[in-house]
């Protein structure tokens, strides 16, 4: 066994580690008087810290530009590995205590997609209202994968859904994959004059609704069409996934979405469904968070309830 290098106590035990504490609420807010504010100490004294950190990195850690506060390099550098441990000695503390859901009093900030919060949301609503009504959630939309991994770093989100995969994502950024599935065309029978299944050719030749959290008109479809040699026509591209089943079932277009959410809204506005005329991978739909809440009984307790949840909507939508 490789045994780690001994710790220079000495060294450690002149060092304040609250500066630690300090520094994680100045790259947060990047201002001394929201930083204070967080900590629970005056604007002066946060300023001392600034000032005692900047000795102990020989760095500035954070200057003045146009648009206020921001962080150096090496400040920016320091978030993950000061926001990892300060994670660690919470979660030391957090083991001893019981987390018990019932009597828990906690919010949780979740980004979510709102295809995601109309198929899981519902009902983890109703089971935290049954089984811990002290925990609360606020909910965020989601986009861009880099926003959101900024979002985790920056402590702005506890946990995120995401879909798809997330690239982008380093080794402190932990995901559970909580749904897979598959795709589902969804359009209004009457308007589009045909019925399901529908074909190759009527595919490419009805106009298109996107929907996507990224810039760009293109998606997993229009990679499928294009290795077959066809394309489609994208006639709008929204970031809403609420939008669409309402803009098919008010116009002569076509969608591919999640089969489980395209099977919701055509079974409570009528509208049909039929498989892709075309061979389009998986969907992975996972749970994201920042490693240092992996020992936080409470939020491992919450990313056990949303997988719980996720399997049990699957089955439901599958049944």
């Amino acid at each position: 066994m490789r045994l780690m290098p001994p710790i220079n106590l000495s060294n450690l035990a002149a060092m304040d580690l609250n500066l630690l504490v300090a520094f994680d609420a100045l790259a947060s807010d990047q201002s001394v008087t929201k930083a204070a504010a967080r900590v629970g100490i005056g604007q002066s004294a946060m300023s001392h810290n600034l000032a005692r950190l900047r000795a102990l990195f020989g760095d500035e850690l954070l200057t003045r530009g146009p648009e206020g506060m921001r962080l150096t390099p090496r400040g920016l550098g320091l978030v993950t590995p000061v926001r990892t441990i300060l994670g660690q000695i919470q979660g030391l503390t957090a083991r001893a205590e019981v987390f018990v859901p019932g009597v828990a009093e906690r919010v949780f900030r979740v980004g979510v997609p709102d295809s995601v919060e109309v198929l899981l949301v519902p009902h983890l609503l109703a089971y935290l209202q049954a089984e811990a009504p002290g925990i609360r959630l606020r909910l965020q939309a989601v986009g861009d994968p880099a926003q959101l991994l900024e979002d985790l770093d920056a402590d702005r989100l506890d946990m995120a859904i995401s879909l798809g995969g997330l690239e982008q994502g380093r080794d402190y950024h932990k995901t559970r994959s909580i749904l897979t599935g598959t795709y589902m065309c969804m359009f209004n029978a009457a308007l589009v004059g045909i019925e399901p299944p529908i074909s190759l050719e009527d595919y490419v030749r009805l106009p298109h609704v996107l929907t996507s959290l990224r810039q760009g008109e293109r998606g997993v479809v229009d990679q499928a069409l294009e290795e077959i040699g066809h394309r489609r026509n994208v006639t709008l591209v929204t970031p809403r996934f609420l939008a669409v089943p309402f803009l098919v079932r008010g116009a002569p277009v076509i969608t591919t979405m999640h089969a489980e959410l395209a099977r919701l809204f055509a079974s409570t506005l009528g509208l049909s469904l039929s498989p892709p005329p075309v061979a389009l991978p998986g969907i992975a739909i996972s749970l994201v968070w920042h490693g240092s809440y992996d020992a936080d009984t409470g939020h491992a307790w919450l990313r056990r309830v949303i997988g719980r949840i996720a399997a049990e909507v699957t089955r439901e939508q599958t049944a």
